[in-house]
Order: C-alpha cells, then structure tokens, then sequence
C-alpha cells in the first residue's frame, strides 16, 4: 500500500511541475513598466490552454496532497 502511495506521489508531483513549465508567463517583465497595453486582441485564444493546464495542476495538486497525507497517516 505504502509503495502504490509513492507511486501516486511521484506522479502527480511529475504532472505538477510540467503543468507549471508550461504556463505562459503572466508578466511581462521591463515591459510591464510602461503603461501600453500588450496585445489586447490576442488576449482570448490563450483562455483554453491555460484553463485546461490550470485544470491540470489544480487536480494533481489535489491528488499530491492526498496521497501526501495518506502516506503520512500510513508510516
């Protein structure tokens, strides 16, 4: 039991920081000093990869936390 845990552990840890990498940046560093706006009309084709990866992350986030907790109660 304690090894599918681990297992479950890994994976999702895995699945988290590959969601993560993957997420455009939301700032745009030097330029986001001045106070033009950046592509405005751009804005709405990046809604449905970064709702599905935000998805992604919530649910293995989610799933680490259990399977966290399930190893601690186990051991």
């Amino acid at each position: 039991m304690k090894g599918i845990f681990t297992i479950i552990l890994a994976i999702a840890s895995v699945a988290v920081i590959i969601a993560v990498l993957l997420q455009d940046s939301k700032s745009d560093g030097i330029a986001s000093l001045s106070a033009e706006s950046t592509n405005i009309a751009g804005q709405g084709s990046h809604n449905t990869k970064e709702t599905f990866l935000n998805k992604i992350v919530v649910g293995a986030g989610i799933i680490f936390m259990v399977s966290a907790l399930a190893l601690a109660i186990i051991a």
